[in-house]
């Protein structure tokens, strides 16, 4: 009997002891729902005032969706509410065709930021650079406005004009851009080779980007004569302002053998993903330069992260944006979606590059173009060589065709120079590879 009774008297003791480690958890976790639910009152509140005496009638829908949005944007630049109509207007654009301006655009200090013009659109034949800020859509600020209200303000009709202000950093003043709205075709890949160099100027990660981009490298092999006659590859990446994540791990893979592409962790450790190179290398082993700039965000940064990790690229230009989360289109009622921000990705040796961007190996700044003077420039005099003197003596150690060939080599050598004046960076790259295959041993 005495056992029992100190039996229970420490049971007691223990009870008093452990219910106040269980309880307070659970009347904290009370507390907190009381005050949801508090802040969701009040926000029925306010919402039933508004309805009822502002100074003009309001359209529940309107007052609803802005509340919505307003909630995704206070968590970060990239989270927002779609409308049935902006949902749509997503589906298109990742199939590769929209209208619009063609500007990749993100939120900073209350303004719009251009993250990249895209190739071969309206702003981008305009002038509209990476870095700008958009002050005003037809003399209408955008300070306050959310970036989905600003971007409406620049959507119209196809052939419509459009005014916008730009404050750039290099110009004392802000100025005006006037741009014609067109439809928007992306390409997503464009080809070619200079010298002996392929270059695959990737500009978005839409659907179409890695069957574009295996298609244009097997023509462009095809073209040469086979990849003997190949020195390496340049993939442009500037102002590449991003888009699908599978269509950045695919290009990736394109150039891989093996190893990890990238990963991606949420909140939960748990919940991360992870993808790896599978056998097969489009360019063969040839050499690689990646070029990125400011406006190369996203997905180009997976691209250009998983190649210098590997060192399987040169990464040539300047740093990248430096937006290294992932953005989850979830569809909702009514044929809206929420576009949230779920995770952050990681480069294969697990560095993140938010807010930091991707360092190039090489930096190389891409000069601005003078402004051509009016007045003609005085041709450069030509110096002369040892072949323009009167009576100098021929060069019988070569045949006519090995003379030919090193005349075809020359004229390649200054088709590249010339290149430099339109476009330094790329220039630079095709340098580069050039430079690599004349120290590599003969195959």
């Amino acid at each position: 009997m005495k056992k029992f009774l100190i039996a229970a008297v420490v049971g007691g003791l223990l009870g008093i002891v452990i219910a106040p480690q269980l309880a307070g958890p659970l009347l904290a976790k009370e507390t907190d729902q009381a005050k949801t639910y508090q802040q969701l009152e009040l926000f029925g509140n306010i919402f039933d005032r508004i309805r009822a005496q502002y100074v003009e009638e309001v359209d529940d829908e309107k007052l609803i969706e802005a509340a919505i949005n307003g909630m995704l944007t206070s968590l970060d630049p990239h989270s927002s509410y779609l409308s049935p109509d902006d949902a749509s207007d997503m589906r298109i654009q990742t199939r590769g065709a929209f209208g619009g301006l063609g500007i990749e655009v993100t939120q900073e200090d209350g303004f719009v930021k251009v993250i990249a013009p895209i190739d071969d659109t309206p702003a981008a034949k305009a002038g509209v650079e990476p870095g700008d800020f958009i002050t005003h859509v037809d003399g209408e600020g955008l300070l306050g406005l959310t970036l989905d209200a600003a971007v409406q303000l620049m959507r119209g009709p196809v052939g419509s004009e459009i005014v916008i202000t730009v404050v750039r950093e290099d110009e004392p003043e802000p100025f005006d851009i006037t741009i014609i709205r067109d439809t928007i075709k992306l390409t997503a890949v464009r080809h070619k080779t200079i010298g002996q160099s392929i270059v695959m100027r990737v500009s978005t990660f839409n659907d179409q980007t890695y069957p574009n981009l295996e298609d244009g490298i097997a023509k462009q092999i095809e073209a040469a004569g086979g990849i003997e006659n190949i020195n390496g590859f340049v993939v442009d990446l500037r102002n590449n302002p991003g888009g699908l994540l599978n269509q950045a791990i695919m290009v990736s893979d394109a150039f891989l053998e093996k190893g990890e592409i990238v990963s991606t962790r949420g909140r939960d450790p748990e919940t991360g993903d992870r993808w790896n190179a599978r056998a097969g290398d489009l360019a063969q082993g040839k050499p690689i330069v990646v070029l990125i700039n400011g406006g190369s965000a996203s997905a180009s940064e997976i691209v250009a992260g998983a190649l210098q990790d590997h060192r399987r690229a040169i990464v040539v230009g300047t740093k990248s944006f430096g937006k290294g989360s992932v953005q989850t289109i979830m569809p909702l009622a009514g044929d809206g979606a929420m576009r949230l921000t779920t995770a952050r990705y990681y480069t294969p040796s697990g560095r993140s590059i938010q807010a930091l961007g991707v360092s190039p190996d090489i930096i190389v700044e891409q000069p601005r173009r003078a402004i051509k003077n009016e007045e003609p420039e005085d041709e450069v005099r030509k110096i002369r060589s040892e072949a323009d003197l009167r009576g100098s003596l021929d060069n019988d150690s070569i045949s006519e065709a090995e003379r030919a060939q090193i005349d075809e080599e020359r004229a390649l050598a200054e088709e590249t120079a010339k290149l430099r004046e339109e476009d330094f960076q790329l220039s630079y790259a095709i340098d580069l590879l050039k430079g690599l295959s004349a120290i590599q041993p003969a195959q």
